[in-house]
């Protein structure tokens, strides 16, 4: 099955590498192992969950076993993962999700999920821009005594971030690859810092307690930890750009998703460790955002924090650009199957990216963070309005579009094996994809249900229904869509979700007529 599915992507390329001169197909060859999963990784921005989500989910939510929710989502997301990856062998295209989506469930429901894919991926992205704006804004007050708004620098790493887009994804890969590895040893260098000189209660293991996980607050504080995956769910995103995706997507995917869940629980631990179970959400509380920082200080002395500063930044800034790339490459597949226009559906000159795709997100991006800097109603002068709307709101709207978007891709998965006769080869398979898919439906309503306490809205807020709104209003718009090409325009429904194969059939088409 892998050697069909391989040799079928080949002679896909190899169609399309003449038709029309590559512009319908993404650079093969670009991306080994190594790249590929430097480039998805940069996106769970491992310090930015260290020193934001991790101290917001203490402090808000008062779980003092974090570390075992690590463990649990990382168990839940490794089920996910063994029906995605075996998906990925037989599915080559770059829209991912929605090409998974389309194959198992058909293409009305692949529109639907390729309209709320280029919605929460750009969410997540734009968001970003809010918070890097308020720490580089941070980093120029206290180390030059120069006074810049937000906006400033977040236009500014637009401007960075869409001309890295143009370049070769191996070049960026590069890029992600160095800024990564730095934040990376600097957040071990803590866990180990902690470890050696811990809090009042030593090393304590309280913290993987399941009892640790009673109360109120556990349900939301999924909806916070899961958001530190994301990224591992990207891999098939370049698969058109390896030269062996049969391979390298699943080992990456796997690869990703278990490495996260390993740094994410001992970090986490050893942030417990470092305060002391009983002292780690008090703590949290008084320091919030600077709790890592505070830690640091103590421990590691003031010029190593302010290095973790600027890799605060840093890593934010890999996050964005690696989630650039991803919108980029939905766009690419959208426009090369139908669903926006053509020229979206074009690579760009010697680098061969999806330029007008890069474009199409940078000026989204570029319009978001101008409308935040000209709309926010908080009061004036106070700076922490992008954080609190601009980075809250994108984040949690992007969250729960990929969580949809992965309860509704492990439905596709059993769909379809079972059509294609399989369902036997691949019972277990399908046995994990739908308790991923169950759990993950029980996670989209924690984070529908407790949307107000996600993004800081008070209770009654209308933001509590608007806000997760977006993600619903982009399924409906989608499915009509596909509903509408489906009467209107066959063939092009047709296409939805066949990536490259679509116009290699095509030009057989064309050469039988």
């Amino acid at each position: 099955m892998t050697t069909d599915s391989s040799s079928t992507s080949r002679s896909a390329a190899e169609s399309i590498s003449t038709f029309k001169g590559q512009e319908r197909a993404l650079r093969a060859d670009r991306l080994g192992t190594g790249g590929l999963l430097l480039s998805v990784l940069a996106a769970t921005a491992p310090l930015m969950v260290v020193a934001g989500v991790m101290p917001t989910t203490f402090a808000v939510m008062g779980i003092v076993g974090q570390p075992l929710l690590f463990v649990v989502l990382g168990t839940v997301l490794v089920l996910f993962s063994l029906g995605y990856a075996e998906m990925s062998r037989h599915v080559h295209n770059a829209g991912a999700f929605y090409a998974y989506i389309s194959r198992g469930l058909g293409g009305t429901a692949g529109a639907g999920a390729a309209l709320v894919a280029l919605v929460a991926y750009n969410a997540l992205q734009v968001g970003i821009y809010g918070i890097f704006g308020f720490e580089v804004s941070g980093l120029l007050a206290t180390h030059a005594d120069l006074e810049v708004a937000w906006w400033i620098p977040a236009l500014a790493a637009v401007a960075a971030v869409g001309a890295l887009g143009w370049l070769k994804i191996d070049v960026n890969a590069r890029v992600l690859g160095v800024l990564l590895v730095i934040e990376v040893l600097l957040v071990v260098v803590f866990d180990i810092a902690a470890v050696a000189d811990p809090g009042k209660e030593g090393l304590s293991l309280h913290a993987f307690d399941p009892d640790t996980l009673t109360g109120a607050g556990v349900g939301t504080a999924l909806c916070f930890c899961i958001a530190a995956f994301l990224g591992f769910e990207q891999a098939p995103v370049y698969a058109e750009e390896t030269s062996r995706p049969h391979v390298l997507v699943p080992r990456v995917m796997f690869l990703a998703v278990t490495g996260v869940a390993v740094f994410f629980a001992l970090s986490s631990w050893a942030l417990t460790v470092a305060t002391g179970p009983s002292g780690i959400v008090g703590t949290a509380q008084e320091q919030s955002a600077g709790l890592l920082f505070f830690l640091t200080e103590d421990r590691l002395g003031s010029t190593f924090t302010d290095v973790l500063h600027v890799l605060f930044v840093t890593g934010m800034f890999a996050a964005m650009l690696s989630f650039h790339n991803v919108v980029a490459r939905y766009a690419f597949a959208m426009g090369r199957e139908g669903l926006l226009p053509a020229a979206f559906g074009r690579t760009t000159g010697a680098s061969g990216a999806p330029g007008t795709g890069s474009l199409l997100q940078t000026v989204i991006a570029a319009v978001l963070v101008l409308a935040f800097a000209l709309t926010d109603d908080k009061p004036a002068g106070d700076p922490t309005a992008p954080v609190l709307h601009l980075f809250t709101w994108g984040g949690n709207i992007g969250a729960l579009g990929v969580i949809v978007l992965m309860a509704i891709a492990s439905l596709s998965v059993v769909v379809f094996f079972v059509r294609r006769g399989a369902a036997g080869a691949q019972a277990w398979r399908l046995v994990t994809s739908s308790l991923a898919g169950i759990a993950l439906v029980v996670i989209a309503g924690y984070t529908v249900r407790d949307f107000d306490v996600l993004v800081g809205a008070g209770p009654g807020s209308s933001l509590s229904w608007i806000l997760p709104g977006v993600i619903g209003l982009a399924l409906v718009v989608g499915l009509v869509q596909g509903a509408v090409l489906r009467a209107r325009a066959p063939e092009t429904h047709a296409r939805i979700g066949l990536g490259n194969e679509a116009f290699r059939l095509e030009k057989e088409a064309g050469r039988t007529s």
